[in-house]
């Protein structure tokens, strides 16, 4: 009966890590969705605003120029837009390569469990055998 007793406790303890585990992947996935929502919302948001203040500052080096130099003005502004985007897009792909990997939390901690469960399976047998030495 104890052996019975002894695995029903380990069963426990295993569904009962299994459970806090899936919390933690769930409450991880929940801050990541927001928090790429927010980014998300935000960066439209500086799109919209930054896409109106280029075609005005574009409008206006046109218009300025547009006697004697339209096609060079023309120019430099695509020039300087498209230095812009290449600048923002490899700042943007740098920023995601340092981001952590999702679920790297639960991860870890499901490595831990089982490292922990297998050094328990190894002293396990050797300190029964002690105790039964003494």
């Amino acid at each position: 009966m104890t052996i019975l007793a002894a695995a029903g406790r380990i069963a426990a303890t295993v569904v009962a890590m299994i459970g806090t585990r899936l919390e933690l992947a769930a409450v991880e996935f929940q801050e990541d969705a927001r928090r790429l929502l927010g980014y998300l919302a935000w960066t439209l948001l500086a799109v919209f605003l930054a896409a109106g203040a280029c075609l005005l500052v574009a409008l206006f080096v046109i218009v300025l120029f547009w006697d004697d130099y339209r096609l060079q003005a023309i120019g430099g502004m695509v020039i300087l837009f498209a230095a812009g985007a290449g600048t923002i897009v490899l700042k943007v792909r740098s920023g995601l390569d340092k981001q952590a990997a999702l679920f790297s939390g639960t991860l870890a901690e499901l490595r831990n469990d089982v490292s922990y469960l297998r050094g328990h399976a190894v002293s396990a047998p050797a300190t029964h055998a002690e105790a039964s030495h003494e």
